[in-house]
């Protein structure tokens, strides 16, 4: 089963270049975000054709997350973090597909820091954190997947200085994502490329594409019950480098 996340940066204009992943990845299930679209802009025909179930939840012109399910319907668990209802941002949604659970994480950026962005960011840690403990202590089957705005640690960022001030790799923002992880939760990535600079996302600003500077923003969270079943765990990379890209390439996990 493989299991990848991918922030496609605006689902409509990105969709050829989407859809064209798809034929040659075939992912099992993929967890979408940054949609920019409302939920009446959802491309769900072309995804139906390609062969992919899905749910969604829109927010027009920003965040929007999505599940897809290859030859497959997700069945939707949960369209929303829970602990704060006046939160309407469209940051997270979950499905079950295979007899696993599944999310698609939006985490808030955080910038400009410290402020009212970045309290957010880490309230919905915090929130995230909650929930995500409800999962371990049932034992399930779980992948916390996404993009988290978070490069946990110094080999998750490329070698600079010009990041220093942003709330991606703050202190607290690092803090956040071990107290998550620490919960019993598998970082599939690096537990399978422990001492390897591996990236996820790259500004188009800076030419930081072409001199790979990237961080590694997006994650895959296997649950204690799903972890020993891990089998292989990459980005594909080259996905970053075409016409009209995302600033993110996907990564993924491939259970046994």
């Amino acid at each position: 089963m493989k299991i990848a996340t991918f922030n496609i940066n605006n689902i409509n204009r990105r969709l050829p270049n989407l859809l064209a992943w798809l034929r040659v990845a075939k992912p099992d299930v993929v967890a979408l975000q940054e949609l920019k679209a409302s939920d009446g802009e959802f491309p769900a025909a072309a995804i139906e054709k390609a062969g992919y179930g899905a749910v969604w939840r829109g927010q027009k012109t920003w965040n929007g997350v999505a599940i897809l399910a290859r030859n497959a319907e997700p069945v939707l668990t949960r369209d929303r973090l829970p602990g704060k209802p006046a939160d309407l941002e469209a940051r997270y949604i979950e499905a079950a597909v295979r007899g696993v659970i599944v999310t698609s994480i939006y985490l808030p950026n955080g910038n400009p820091q410290p402020g009212p962005k970045f309290d957010y960011k880490l309230d919905w840690f915090a929130r995230l954190r909650r929930h995500a403990k409800t999962f371990i202590k049932q034992d399930l089957p779980v992948v916390l997947a996404g993009d988290y705005n978070v490069a946990p640690t110094e080999i998750d960022i490329y070698p600079t200085r010009s990041w220093d001030k942003d709330a991606l790799i703050q202190p607290k923002s690092r803090a956040a994502f071990a107290a998550l992880v620490e919960q019993g939760w598998c970082d599939a990535i690096r537990e399978l490329h422990p001492d390897q600079r591996i990236y996820t996302f790259w500004d188009y600003m800076r030419n930081r594409w072409p001199r790979d500077a990237g961080l590694r923003l997006d994650h895959l969270l296997l649950s204690p019950a799903l972890a020993p079943r891990l089998a292989k765990a990459g980005v594909d990379k080259k996905l970053r480098g075409v016409d009209g890209a995302s600033d993110h390439a996907p990564a993924w996990v491939v259970l046994r």
